[in-house]
């Protein structure tokens, strides 16, 4: 037997069978709600982060009312790697956040398995030159 993926549901269908379904645990709410996949073997995975997004905008809350996102369909994380020339990209995504532009300049100072990023105010290095 296999399962009909459907869309999942939103707005006051979704409030209304989460009410339904308040004696399920919240992974059978959500597979039932519409919110899971099904890879081609066959596992079906519950997204819960969706239908807990699908909840709260159905009940109102904004959770990011800006919508920021990098412009790739993902959403920015604090995390990244190194890559294989020993570089480590930190993205527009975040300097756009914290207002940076091209030539701004920072002061890299090492510690125990950290890496600290002070910006150097170039208006007070000109007006003393």
């Amino acid at each position: 037997m296999t399962e009909q993926a459907t869309a999942p549901l939103t707005g006051k269908a979704l409030l209304q069978k989460v009410k339904e379904l308040s004696n399920k645990p919240r992974r059978e709410t959500a597979k039932l709600c519409g919110y899971y996949t099904t890879s081609k073997s066959g596992q079906t995975r519950v997204n819960l982060t969706e239908f807990y997004d699908a909840v709260l905008a159905a009940r109102g809350v904004a959770l990011d009312p800006d919508g920021v996102k990098d412009g790739r369909g993902r959403e920015p994380t604090f995390k990244v790697s190194v890559h294989k020339n020993g570089q480590i990209v930190i993205g527009a995504t975040y300097t756009a956040e914290m207002g940076l532009k091209p030539g701004d300049e920072f002061e890299i100072k090492l510690g125990y398995k950290h890496i600290h990023l002070k910006q150097i105010d170039s208006d007070l290095d000109t007006d003393e030159a």
